[in-house]
């Protein structure tokens, strides 16, 4: 979902370390989002 996705990373972005930046990607982050799930 493009807008979840947006939304999420435009939330986490002003707080978030510059070498965690590649979790924001978004095949990182759907990856993070279903082990969430599950």
């Amino acid at each position: 979902d493009p807008l979840a996705w947006l939304a999420d990373v435009l939330a986490r972005m002003p707080s978030l370390v510059v070498s965690r930046l590649p979790e924001l990607l978004p095949w990182n982050w759907k990856a993070a989002q279903t082990a969430k799930v599950a």
